[in-house]
Order: C-alpha cells, then sequence, then structure tokens
C-alpha cells in the first residue's frame, strides 16, 4: 500500500510498559542516603522537567525507530513492444473512380482511402510507421517514424497520378520489404492496399512470393472494389506467403472494418512490472533518540539528580 506506515506498529505497546513503570516503579534508593530528598525534589522541580522531558524524548523515539516507519511507493514499470508497419498504397488511374463511398458517391476511392489510413495511423500510438505509394513505380512517401502528425500530413499530400497512371503491386512490395528489413524490431507488418491487377512490376510474382516467404515480415492484402477489379487469388496467395490475411471490401465502410480488424489482430504487447520502493526511516527517530538519552544521562549526572 502507497504512503507512510509502520512495519511493526505493535512494538508502541512498550510505551504503556513505560508509563506503567513511570508511575508505579518509583525510585526509592535515594530515601536512604538522603531522608528528606522531597523537600530537594519540590525545589528542583523546574530545572528537573526539561530532563525528564529528554528521557521520554529518548524512549519514544527509540520505539519509533523500533517500529520502523517507511515510505511505500508502488509503480508499474510497463514495456510496449511496438510494430513496424508499412502501409503499401495503391495510387494509379483506377483509384479515380466514384462510388466507394456511400455517403459521397462523387468522392473517389483514392480520397476515401486516405480518410481511413489517417485514422489507423491514429490509433497506432507505440508504433513506427512508413508509407509506400506506388502505381508505375513505387516510392517511399514517408520512412518509418512515430511522427504521428508528419504521417498524417504525408497521407493528405498524396495525389493521383504522381507515380503514373498503371499498377505495379510486386514492385511496391519489393520497395517495402527492404524498409522493413533494415528494422530491428521483433514484429514487422506489410499492409498492402489495392483495386487492381499488376500489369507493370518489373519483378516477376515468383520473385515476390520468394521473397515474402523468407522474411519475417507479416503481410496483409486489401482489394477494394467491385468483385473482378482486383485478383483475389493473387492477394491470398500474397498474404499466405506472408503468413497473414487476404480481405476484400466493395465500400468504405467494409475497408474501416478492416482496418479495425487489423489493428485488433496486431495489437502492442506491454509487458507490466509492478515495482515497489521502500524508504526506511527509522535512522532519524534513532538519532534523536541517541542524542536524547546521552544528553539525559550527561545532564542527570552533572546535576546529581
Amino acid at each position: 500500500m502507497d504512503g507512510f506506515n509502520f512495519q511493526y506498529p505493535y512494538l508502541f505497546a512498550v510505551i504503556v510498559i513505560f508509563i506503567i513503570c513511570a508511575i508505579w516503579c518509583k525510585e526509592r534508593s535515594r530515601a536512604i542516603y538522603f531522608p528528606h530528598i522531597d523537600i530537594l525534589i519540590n525545589k528542583s522541580s523546574k530545572s528537573r522537567s526539561w530532563i525528564v522531558w529528554l528521557k521520554w524524548i529518548g524512549v519514544v523515539s527509540a520505539i519509533i525507530a523500533l517500529a520502523s516507519p517507511v515510505i511505500t511507493k508502488s509503480y508499474s514499470n510497463s514495456k510496449k513492444e511496438g510494430r513496424d508497419i508499412v502501409l503499401i498504397i495503391d495510387s494509379s488511374d483506377s483509384m479515380r473512380q466514384m462510388g466507394f463511398d456511400p455517403n459521397d458517391r462523387y468522392r473517389n476511392k483514392f480520397s476515401a482511402v486516405k480518410e481511413v489510413v489517417a485514422d489507423f495511423i491514429e490509433r497506432r500510438k507505440d508504433d513506427r510507421i512508413g508509407m509506400v505509394t506506388f502505381a508505375d513505380i513505387a516510392f517511399i512517401a514517408s520512412p518509418l517514424t512515430f511522427e504521428k502528425r508528419f504521417l498524417r500530413d504525408i497521407t493528405k499530400m498524396q495525389k493521383l497520378g504522381v507515380a503514373g497512371q498503371r499498377t505495379a503491386i510486386n514492385d511496391a512490395i519489393v520497395q517495402s520489404y527492404n524498409m522493413l528489413s533494415k528494422s530491428k524490431s521483433k514484429s514487422k507488418i506489410a499492409i498492402l492496399l489495392t483495386d487492381g491487377v499488376d500489369n507493370m512490376s518489373k519483378v516477376p510474382f515468383a520473385d515476390v512470393k520468394n521473397l515474402i516467404k523468407n522474411q519475417d515480415i507479416k503481410l496483409y492484402a486489401i482489394g477494394i472494389g467491385q468483385v473482378g477489379d482486383y485478383n483475389a487469388q493473387y492477394l491470398q496467395e500474397l498474404a499466405d506467403a506472408g503468413k497473414g490475411l487476404a480481405f476484400g471490401a466493395m465500400s468504405l465502410d467494409k475497408l474501416s472494418q478492416i482496418y479495425d480488424q487489423i489493428d485488433k489482430l496486431e495489437v502492442t504487447k506491454i509487458n507490466n512490472k509492478k515495482i515497489v520502493q521502500h524508504t526506511y526511516l527509522y535512522i532519524y527517530p534513532l538519532f534523536l533518540a541517541i542524542l536524547s538519552l546521552l544528553l539525559y544521562i550527561y545532564f542527570r549526572n552533572n546535576k546529581g539528580v
């Protein structure tokens, strides 16, 4: 329990013994030698009072020290194991198609995808995230970074047509895996999103599939649009090679659900270790007890009381 307490509070009962002894255990030995000691005591009662206080301060302080006052603090040492994630986003000309967002039929797929991706980035608090955009060519839009604001800005800045009009999925995967291969993270993930069929890559599918199998990187593949817009079997083979999952989304709502599912599947590992810190304070009342009792003995002997 946090706060101030005593380890051995029952030792305070010893004070009762001293009080009883002070009342009933009167010192009578001096009366043998000084039969009129009461008169002397009455005359010097004022001078003795502070000496008595020294004795009681010493006794009480010694008992407090024996009871062991301690301040206890407990806290959790949380070690978070984040992931390195690369988002692979299709920016080919087919992403201009409208109707993907049921709430805005005139909105193109690329604009809707950027909204979902930005929301996913916002939720991954402890992960490094990078981004690869592809069309005719694949390029790194953002290296792996913890800077979520930078990533959101980069996502907003992505434009259709910058990388061309066709679709180079294999090249984009190779680019992403090259980025992740340099990472020292224990968990590496690539999330591919496309609405088309590879028709521009320089790297053959067999080589890409072999690359995915030989890397300890999980791959999720998402196809968006109507059935036939993308090659579902091709995406499934990629996901199987990367020990991940393949998805299909015909609407923006479904795409949001897929990213939610991936977010839940790839929860950041947190190792909580509770640490209890004890600060022992007995040294302070012990010092006071020793000092008080030494002064008590000195002045008592010095005054002959």
